[in-house]
């Protein structure tokens, strides 16, 4: 999957356009912008299977509109992102939120991953990562939904761990 975020971060080396048409076709249903055809079907030219072919189109959507010139440290899951926007901002609609998102169906998916990902618009988001899980999405055991949750929960506990160790510091 790495080479579709690259032949991507290649196109917009040499023409910045390709962002913007991408972050556009994010207000379609995937794959249905023509503007983004030349940025994404070059790639997926030989994809035969609707599903996968539609998530190369958000994903070369989100990346698009989540870019960042500069990015400060090494990219994490979605999961994480959402845990650590979580404990950053103290939110508390970010669990519900990445529960609703984990129980997506595939119609719901585009619309609740769009919202995510605007909101995580701060955390360096592995968007290889992102387009690998998409493409299991339907998979009977849910292995990415339960693979997100992990990463989620894992790093939420950390952090709180981390949190209240430092609070107890400061009070001792």
């Amino acid at each position: 999957m790495r080479r579709f975020i690259e032949w991507l971060e290649r196109l917009n080396q040499k023409d910045t356009k390709v962002r913007a048409v991408l972050r556009r076709s994010l207000a379609f249903d995937p794959g249905a912008f023509v503007p983004a055809y030349p940025y994404v079907e070059p790639f997926v030219k030989d994809e035969s299977d609707s599903w996968r072919r539609e998530m190369h189109y958000l994903v070369a959507g989100l990346w698009a509109a989540h870019w960042r010139e500069e990015r400060l440290g090494g990219l994490i899951t979605i999961g994480k992102a959402c845990a650590v926007y979580q404990v950053a901002s103290g939110s508390t609609s970010t669990e519900r939120r990445f529960i609703t998102l984990l129980d997506s169906d595939s119609d719901q998916l585009p619309h609740h991953l769009r919202q995510m990902v605007a909101l995580l618009k701060e955390q360096p988001i592995d968007f290889d990562a992102l387009l690998t899980g998409l493409l299991y999405w339907n998979d009977d055991r849910k292995r990415t939904q339960n693979g997100w949750a992990q990463d989620f929960y894992r790093n939420i506990s950390d952090d709180m761990e981390t949190e209240s160790i430092s609070q107890e510091e400061k009070t001792a």
